[in-house]
């Protein structure tokens, strides 16, 4: 059985604007690769997410030069949420996944590339944000992989163990 910890980010102004960039970027690139998968399947393909996700490094990645400076890790993750939730949709055990807005739900998923995240008392060091810390203190745990999320103006971190 997983557990999960969640708590609230205290965040400078730097990290803040990090965050949204990348929660950005994930719902950015959600809303592209459903509107790919959508498009394909509508012409009769069989989309996967691993077709897209090499269509998208190879061909669409380079023409937009801003995803250079925030993590890769962010977009590896869309396209395994979003498999994940066409095989859910499949199954007949989800709805069909839908476009997301700006603002509703923001978050975004990073790993530290398979290695366990350093953790310290209140804070933990995120790849490519760098020490963020927290409100409360951080289990005595290892994990590989957070999930972080916005709600309202307050930035929340999930680990799960």
């Amino acid at each position: 059985m997983q557990r999960g910890f969640k708590t609230q980010l205290k965040l400078n102004n730097r990290q803040k604007t990090l965050m949204a960039q990348h929660a950005g970027y994930s719902r950015w690139l959600w809303n592209w690769a459903l509107n790919m998968w959508n498009e394909s399947y509508k012409a009769g393909l069989k989309p996967s997410a691993n077709k897209l996700k090499k269509f998208y490094t190879n061909h669409v990645k380079p023409q937009y030069p801003w995803q250079s400076t925030l993590s890769s890790r962010v977009y590896q993750f869309v396209f395994m949420h979003l498999s994940e939730a066409f095989n859910r949709f499949f199954q007949g055990r989800a709805q069909h996944p839908k476009f997301k807005k700006k603002g509703r739900n923001d978050s975004f998923t990073l790993d530290n590339c398979g290695k366990v995240m350093e953790f310290s008392g209140t804070r933990l060091k995120l790849p490519f944000i760098g020490w963020v810390s927290t409100y409360e203190p951080l289990p005595e745990i290892q994990t590989k992989r957070v999930t972080i999320s916005r709600v309202a103006d307050s930035w929340y971190i999930s680990l799960a163990y």
